[in-house]
């Protein structure tokens, strides 16, 4: 990809195009959700407390702020099925779980949706770091995660076979909030073990999923064996986490990744994937995200007012709507913060800079092998 050039009427085109497109798609999975034969219960039964019609009055996407902002705890307990659509009901469901290392998680149910994010996501790898029929590693989350399941069809997707580790972040947390960092420092040892014996197995890895963390730490043990990824196999890594910074990405690659091809992303079990433009020392290795729209859309908003979008360059607190047939998440206040950036032409729509934990949250937030 090549650097946004912003002012270009092609790119004002494509963004009128992009809005157009969005606020057909609004009409569709609006109708999908509040149609009694098709949407879920969740949403049936909040129709009738709003005391409007969503299939009469929402024709834009502007128009969805006319719903009340969603409240994460909505996804926290069962019944789980009431966030599956009727048009669903006959079709087999993965439940994916976030958060919960205390207290109960939220939890979102699945059909389909991991399994296109991803597949838009292949479209946007390049080859000849990502060539089809190549074996992949997942270092990151296993247990009740999308992002275990996803790259692992993304890895079957493109013609491979994906390798895994046990990899437990709620216990990881709990070691660092209990400060028993000579354990934590164990359980990293443990999982890159795992990671290693998996590449010098023989299995021609050649594509990985990690978090910057545990890249990190893989990179570092790996040159004190007197070895490299780059020797191991290793073409192309795709990799996202809130610790994904322009100081990072410069350090990894000028220290960790020789001529390897690596990707930043950001997402998470309500969005999907938001995928970045190209990372270049030209533009100082900044990070820019732009959301799978129309499946998902970000805005960076007002820390005062949430309906209130911010000018370009400033910053604001991530607001996510979610518009798939699986899920209708209207108006989410993220626990991220950011700045807002211009479309460009391969995503002629807004993104977003400097991903970091939200302001009033970060003093709690403990990050883990994110």
């Amino acid at each position: 990809m090549t650097p946004p050039d912003t002012s270009t009427g092609k790119t004002e085109d494509r963004s009128a195009d992009a809005r157009t497109a969005l606020d057909a798609h609004v009409r569709e999975i609006i109708e999908w959700h509040f149609n009694p034969e098709t949407g879920c219960p969740f949403w049936l039964e909040q129709a009738g407390k709003l005391g409007w019609d969503p299939r009469e009055e929402i024709t834009a996407f502007a128009d969805l702020k006319k719903f009340p902002l969603f409240e994460d705890d909505w996804l926290r307990g069962g019944p789980v099925r009431r966030w599956l659509p009727k048009g669903y009901e006959k079709e087999p469901a993965f439940v994916f779980e976030t958060g919960g290392t205390t207290g109960i998680p939220k939890s979102r149910l699945v059909v389909n949706d991991h399994r296109i994010d991803y597949e838009m996501f292949s479209d946007t790898l390049p080859e000849e770091h990502f060539p089809r029929g190549a074996n992949w590693l997942m270092l990151g989350p296993s247990g009740p995660r999308r992002l275990r399941l996803a790259v692992e069809h993304l890895c079957q997707y493109r013609g491979g076979i994906c390798f895994c580790v046990d990899l437990d972040p709620r216990w990881v947390i709990k070691l660092i909030r209990k400060r028993w960092m000579d354990q934590l420092e164990a359980y990293k040892d443990h999982v890159i073990e795992q990671a290693i014996t998996l590449l010098q197995a023989g299995h021609d890895i050649q594509c990985m999923f990690t978090t910057p963390k545990l890249l990190e730490g893989l990179a570092f043990e790996l040159e004190r064996r007197g070895t490299s990824l780059e020797e191991l196999g290793i073409r192309g890594v795709f990799s996202g986490g809130t610790e994904f910074t322009p100081q990072w990405t410069r350090f990894a690659s000028e220290e960790l990744l020789g001529d390897i091809y690596m990707t930043p992303t950001y997402g998470n079990t309500l969005m999907g994937l938001a995928c970045s433009r190209s990372v270049t020392p030209a533009d100082d290795y900044k990070i820019v995200y732009y959301a799978p729209q129309p499946r998902a859309v970000i805005e960076v908003v007002s820390f005062d007012d949430p309906g209130e979008v911010v000018p370009y360059g400033e910053t604001g607190r991530v607001r996510l709507t979610t518009l798939t047939k699986e899920l209708f998440v209207p108006g989410f206040l993220e626990r991220d913060e950011g700045e807002r950036e211009e479309p460009y032409d391969d995503y002629p729509w807004d993104g977003i800079s400097g991903v970091r934990p939200f302001r009033e949250f970060a003093a709690a937030t403990t990050v883990g092998v994110y």
